[in-house]
């Protein structure tokens, strides 16, 4: 067992003196002011820590096959890096290839994510559609735990959907109880700036985000809302990178639409400026999809998220090193998209909003864990500092601070977009499961000790109960 004692509770609701206790059966028995220590248990004294639920990061991409690569991170190095960083569980995308069975692939990606040190949940990603995928999503929600479904509007030829397999799709998920998430960008739009900007000797990474101006994202967004509003169904739109996008969602949710947006934490900090080094590599580094926008659309983003128009923040964690990036060095279209975060996303929260008053502490627990739990319906038993709930937790320390880099970080890529960045406010100590699995920059992970997180599927009246939670 172990007593985390003295630190301040903090959750999405609340904040309090309280001390925690873990059983050794990963889960939280008690919550309360100077509890007793149970014989034998072990004791943490947090020395006045904030105690919040261990953070979600609901869009990571683990050793993924992409654009004639594979991402440089697996499930061990990369849920370690999230521990690092206060994450505890991470929801990675199951890809199958076109024309491949959904459930064959969900069964490929369990093996991979075997050997993760913390916990982890897939979502499922629809890239096709026939009979085989009706039946598999079928399959996937009543007998794997899985909740959620993926369709990229983007990546013409490769994995994007037109808008017939996203009525199908939509449809069949609202039938089973899941939710849809979206890559919303217009990918004949963006092949077609592709094949423009190359035709016109524009080869290198600046012209990666004129291929995906915000307007291609803003249209697709509004597109599948009116898709979803047709169809009475939920969705979810992954990192929402634009002014126009945030707008679409307010408005659709102004309308009565349970329409979620979740935010990349490197689209509120980072600019499209990136994109003028001079130097190939470091603007290559920066490709990922969408791209880094004008400065102006982070306003927009950080007041989707205190407003609650935005619920989520997550990285679409998905590393490719130096090497791996050169294969796009004569042709911008072919540099593998994709950038890290997972050890960096909740300081870059705290030291970016709730230190400059963007957001409360409370904020950052429920766009860092809580809100994603409950969307994703794993709360409480994630996301949550209850009696019953996982005890995975972080003791955060929200005036140490640390410089960014990637000779220090645990993520498996030679950079890092913050490199230099001074952040305030970090993970002292994580515990997933009930077990210290990062003190003090120490980590003391077991390979392998994470679990499978099943996610079931909402009944209509579940879904409403949702709304009203992460609206509230």
């Amino acid at each position: 067992m172990l007593l985390i004692r003295g630190g301040t509770v903090v959750t999405a609701e609340t904040s309090q003196r309280a001390d925690v206790l873990c059983d050794d059966a990963r889960r939280i028995v008690a919550v309360g002011p100077d509890l007793e220590s149970p014989s034998g248990c072990d004791i943490l004294d947090t020395g006045g820590l904030l105690v919040m639920p261990g953070g979600i990061d609901p869009h990571t991409h683990m050793e993924m096959p992409f654009m004639g690569s594979v991402a440089s991170e697996d499930f061990y190095t990369g849920t370690c890096a999230g521990v690092a960083g206060g994450t505890t569980t991470i929801i990675d995308f199951v890809i199958p290839e076109p024309g491949h069975s959904l459930l064959d692939a969900w069964k490929d990606w369990r093996s991979k994510a075997e050997k993760a040190v913390s916990d982890y949940s897939f979502h499922v990603a629809v890239t096709h559609w026939d009979e085989k995928v009706h039946e598999d999503m079928g399959t996937l929600t009543r007998e794997c735990g899985v909740n959620s479904f993926k369709h990229f509007m983007a990546y013409k030829n490769a994995l994007m959907v037109d808008d017939d397999v996203l009525l199908r799709s939509i449809s069949r998920a609202l039938e089973l109880g899941a939710l849809c998430n979206i890559h919303a960008e217009n990918g004949d739009a963006v092949a077609y700036l592709q094949a423009d900007l190359l035709k016109r000797g524009m080869t290198g990474p600046q012209a990666h985000p004129l291929s995906r101006p915000p307007s291609v994202e803003g249209e697709a967004a509004q597109r599948v809302i009116a898709i979803a509003g047709l169809l009475g169904a939920p969705i979810y739109i992954v990192h929402v990178s634009t002014e126009e996008a945030t707008a679409a969602i307010a408005a659709a949710r102004a309308r009565g639409q349970r329409v979620y947006g979740e935010v990349l934490a490197q689209h509120l900090v980072i600019d499209d400026s990136v994109y003028a080094d001079p130097d190939w590599l470091g603007a290559a580094q920066h490709v990922m999809s969408p791209p880094f926008r004008p400065k102006h659309h982070q306003k927009a983003l950080w007041a989707g998220l205190a407003s609650g128009q935005l619920q989520t923040t997550a990285t679409d964690h998905c590393c490719f090193c130096a090497g791996q990036k050169e294969q796009g060095r004569n042709d911008f279209t072919k540099i593998p998209n994709g950038t890290p975060g997972i050890e960096d996303r909740m300081s870059v929260l705290w030291h970016h909003g709730v230190l400059t008053g963007k957001l409360t502490p409370q904020e950052f627990v429920a766009i860092t864990s809580t809100n994603t739990a409950k969307i994703f319906n794993i709360h409480p038993r994630k996301g949550s500092v209850s009696v019953g709930a996982d005890a995975d937790l972080v003791l955060w320390d929200p005036q140490a601070s640390r410089t960014v880099s990637a000779k220090t970080h645990h993520q498996n890529v030679d950079y890092n977009i913050y490199e230099g960045m001074t952040l305030t406010g970090l993970a002292r100590y994580t515990i997933s499961g009930g077990k210290v699995v990062w003190a003090d920059n120490d980590l003391r992970v077991t390979r392998g000790a994470g679990q499978y997180v099943e996610r079931p599927c909402f009944s209509p009246d579940m879904q409403a109960a949702i709304h009203r939670k992460t609206t509230s």
